[in-house]
């Protein structure tokens, strides 16, 4: 981080801020190492910049042991970004300012648009909060991925193209390759494995660089009888691709 911030001072520019993702889900889900994020984000402050935190993908208890992906790196980010599950499949989204860093903005910057919003997504996503609350979405989220990875970690052991099981909560990533000492990627490994799982109805999609990479991110909904079903059947697809 600290290069990056010389190297744009080199050029004349001031880092403006560090927008990041809680689990870098294009990259390949990583979610780990807990913690790396506080080292950046203090880089971030001390060179004036400030921290958003994308949480349209990590946030609202994908990842199971909190709330929000940052809240795991014990950092409080200056504004933070969110959609996709808040209106469980209606369009709606929200961002979230510190108040020091939205009040300037508001004394001093005519904003305005042109959306025309409605108050149904908004209910939705007020029930989604409640959900949350009633079924305690978070401790099932940390329950059933554990019990997902688990299980996933031992259909693919003794693998020679799997390099490795990754993710938290209901967020995993299963790396394809062709051979685990090059760790080459397989993306039409990856490919025949997502379509044959589309085949017995199950769907996942593929991600990171090399395409490689299994994305499973279940609905928030998943329980222990979908983890038993997904389970039994990516074993079925395994044991002929694996």
């Amino acid at each position: 981080m600290r290069g990056a911030i010389d190297d744009l001072e080199r050029h004349g520019y001031r880092l403006a801020a560090l927008v990041t993702d809680g689990a870098y889900s294009s990259d390949g889900i990583f979610t780990d190492p807990v913690g790396y994020l506080k080292a950046m984000v203090e880089e971030v402050h001390a060179a004036g910049g400030v921290y958003i935190a994308d949480e349209v993908q990590s946030g609202f208890a994908r990842l199971g042991e909190s709330m929000w992906g940052f809240a795991r790196h014990d950092v409080v980010p200056d504004i933070v970004t969110m959609g996709k599950p808040m209106g469980n499949g209606l369009p709606v989204s929200g961002v979230v300012f510190r108040p020091e860093v939205s009040d300037e903005f508001g004394r001093n910057v005519r904003y305005f648009n042109t959306f025309g919003g409605s108050s149904i997504p908004v209910a939705a996503a007020a029930a989604v909060l409640d959900v949350f609350e009633q079924e305690n979405v978070q401790q099932r989220v940390l329950e059933n991925g554990r019990a997902l990875r688990a299980g996933l970690e031992e259909i693919t052991r003794e693998s020679p193209f799997v390099a490795e099981v990754r993710g938290n909560g209901l967020y995993v990533g299963i790396e394809l390759v062709k051979d685990r000492d090059t760790r080459e990627p397989d993306r039409a490994l990856a490919d025949d494995v997502i379509n044959d799982l589309r085949d017995r109805r199950v769907l996942i999609s593929g991600t990171a660089r090399g395409a490689n990479v299994l994305k499973i991110r279940p609905p928030l909904a998943f329980d222990a009888a979908d983890v038993t079903r997904f389970l039994e059947t990516f074993a079925r697809v395994a044991q002929d691709r694996l």
